[in-house]
């Protein structure tokens, strides 16, 4: 491939950019001498990396390793893909934080279920390595085995739970075989609610699976009992997991910011209906985020409002730092019009491969960005993105998804309504669902060039996800070709205002009492309803706990709101104590209970004084009822005693 070191020194300002033909052969000192320098080291090929590692030592600054050949040089447009290596090797050049584990340990245990004789076979050929259970649904005639070297019952699983190392499994006909059975299996009586623990579940019973993205569940193997290949691999992946097993904690999770409910109340759920393995369940106010569940597709993180839930491989900030550092160093190096690709490594990495090795590779103009999953970037990736000169972003996902899009879509239908609503025409977001790597390279290809931003931005901020956005779009409106100030938003959207009916509302405060963010606020000296809209995460707790049913969430982004101050949605006379003048309450509303009382209640007769104490406050309401003698319970009929077991007894004898 053709090395532009022009272009990539232009991109990799203040870096020492040096080129060669064969550095990991005949030039291999030339890598010794500069791993032996201290300061960053930035390696653009991939294939020799261990070769590289065994040759650097124990370099304490460590080594980056970048793959400019496959995304970059080994393409029809190679020659002119000085710019794009230079955005791949700024990127490599933003560090990433550590993230932390969860420990998954499995001791062997291994429930097989099935339907037939391809599972005791599987039995037997794990016998030797795990600690074997077979459970047969709903058994037919099976001539049971000679020797029984594991236990073999029958039963139905009515309910799943759990992950490697820790499942639980409910169990509904469930019974042992007699030691008598002869030419087929017979059983004992049967039992429901039977419970079965195990380390490991392979599920060939063919029939639904056990868990919701099964594929995603640690320590579930699922395999078609008629497919003797997949049975196979199924069993001999089922023999290697024995022991402790460590997966990254994808999401921090910060309960205090959580707006899931409050008083019972549900308010924001956009993470339960999101999660695919069902990690995520309710928690009181909060949500609880189960690490062994979770699969780390992100969705609850590039979904959530408010940042309680964030992820971790890489955070949020970090990722919005590689895209800068990418997009600026594409421009500074000369590139145009690029076209943002997102792609996981376990799909979009070898598929990227595959057209460069058998195809015209990937186009000049196209910047591929790997993340662990494409369903962790949230709507301010993208925004940033186009705010750093991007002309186009595209997702790249397998044509048969392993869990449900649902909130990737989510996020694509809001960036198309902002940018669209900004003067930025076309199809700027969308995604291209497909395994092959031919169609893949046609789909790119016929992206229309589209025009991005005059002047990128530059800005660089850090923070939870809220932040990253609010700060992203205030830049992006900045230099959006058509900016405008207010655009309404799809329903579900984390950015939007309120409708309050004031004709209806009588500042009970409810909401502003439910608020996880404060955009609802009161005044302690005077009745008073104000609105922060830049503060609004739309979680719907104010609409659900209204007991007037008077507010209604308005989905939009008004990019004055960051500069404007509380909006003041209603505000009332106080009603004033008439005895020491102290305000206690809203005037309207004591206006209010006594037209209902006067006259209707026993305790307030038309006319009577008592109503005066509707008009005072708490503590003069009590003095005024003391200087009165008034009995609330005057003229009121003597109860009669509680009967007792001795009244029902003696009432008995009397009539006997």
């Amino acid at each position: 491939m053709r090395l532009d070191a022009a272009a990539i020194g232009r991109g990799c300002r203040n870096r020492d950019i040096r080129t060669f033909r064969h550095l990991c052969g005949a030039e291999l000192e030339h890598f010794r001498n500069a791993a032996r320098a201290e300061g960053p080291l930035t390696v653009a090929c991939t294939q020799q990396a261990a070769l590289f590692t065994e040759e650097a030592g124990e370099r304490l600054d460590g080594i980056e390793f970048v793959n400019v050949r496959e995304t970059a040089g080994w393409s029809r447009e190679g020659a002119t893909a000085g710019p794009k290596m230079a955005a791949l090797l700024a990127a490599s050049a933003v560090p990433a934080p550590d993230y932390r584990f969860v420990t998954l340990t499995s001791n062997g245990v291994i429930l097989i279920y099935g339907c037939d004789e391809a599972a005791i076979e599987a039995g037997t050929l794990l016998a030797d390595h795990l600690d074997v259970t077979v459970m047969l649904k709903a058994p037919g005639d099976i001539t049971p085995p000679a020797t029984t070297t594991f236990p073999i019952v029958k039963g139905t699983i009515r309910n799943a739970r759990g992950h490697l190392g820790a499942f639980e499994l409910t169990v509904d006909d469930y019974a042992p075989p007699r030691p008598s059975s002869r030419d087929r299996f017979v059983f004992e009586t049967s039992r429901d609610g039977a419970t079965s623990r195990c380390d490991l579940v392979l599920d060939l019973s063919g029939g639904a699976p056990l868990f919701p993205a099964h594929d995603l569940r640690d320590g579930y193997l699922r395999a078609d009992p008629g497919d003797p290949a997949a049975l196979l691999r199924a069993v001999l992946k089922a023999r290697d997991l024995v022991g402790s097993f460590d997966k990254p904690k994808y999401v921090n999770f910060t309960d205090a910011l959580c707006a899931h409910s409050r008083s019972n109340i549900t308010g924001c759920h956009r993470c339960l209906d999101l999660c695919p393995t069902g990690a995520i369940t309710p928690a009181g106010d909060h949500v609880s985020v189960n690490a062994e569940v979770c699969a780390g597709c992100g969705q609850c993180a590039a979904a959530c409002p408010t940042g309680a839930a964030s992820y971790t491989l890489p955070p949020a900030d970090t990722q919005l730092h590689q895209l800068r550092a990418m997009l600026l160093a594409y421009h500074d190096a000369g590139g145009t019009r690029p076209l943002l690709l997102f792609h996981d490594s376990q799909h979009g990495g070898p598929l990227i491969d595959a057209l460069a090795r058998h195809g015209d590779g990937l186009p000049a103009n196209v910047l591929p960005f790997a993340a662990n999953e494409v369903t962790q970037l949230g709507l301010e990736a993208v925004v940033a993105a186009f705010a750093h000169g991007a002309a186009a972003v595209r997702f790249l996902l397998r044509a048969k998804p392993r869990h449900d899009l649902t909130g990737l879509s989510r996020t694509i239908t809001m960036a198309q309504a902002i940018l669209a609503g900004l003067g930025f025409a076309g199809r700027r977001v969308a995604t291209i669902e497909t395994d092959d790597p031919d169609a893949l390279d046609e789909q790119l290809r016929a992206v229309e060039p589209l025009a991005t931003v005059s002047q990128p931005a530059t800005f660089r901020t850090v923070g939870k996800r809220r932040d990253l956005l609010r700060f992203a779009l205030s830049e992006l409106h900045r230099v959006a070709p058509s900016p405008t100030d207010v655009i309404a938003l799809p329903q579900g959207a984390p950015l939007g205002a309120i409708t309050v009916n004031t004709d209806g509302c009588t500042l009970c405060l409810s909401c502003v009492s439910v608020c996880p963010t404060g955009a609802l606020r009161d005044d302690p000296e005077r009745p008073v309803l104000k609105f922060v809209e830049d503060a609004c995460v739309q979680c719907g707790l104010c609409q659900s706990t209204c007991p007037e049913k008077v507010i209604t969430l308005k989905p939009q982004i008004d990019f004055r709101a960051s500069r404007a101050q509380a909006q003041l949605i209603k505000e009332e006379e106080p009603a004033l104590c008439i005895r020491c003048g102290k305000p206690f309450g809203i005037k309207s509303t004591i206006t209010r209970i006594a037209a209902k009382l006067e006259g209707r209640h026993w305790m307030y007769p038309a006319g009577d004084k008592r109503l005066e104490a509707l008009w005072m406050c708490a503590d003069c309401r009590v003095i005024t009822m003391s200087e009165q003698q008034f009995d609330p319970f005057a003229g009121v009929p003597e109860r009669a005693p509680p009967r007792t077991t001795d009244d029902y007894f003696r009432q008995r004898d009397n009539k006997s």
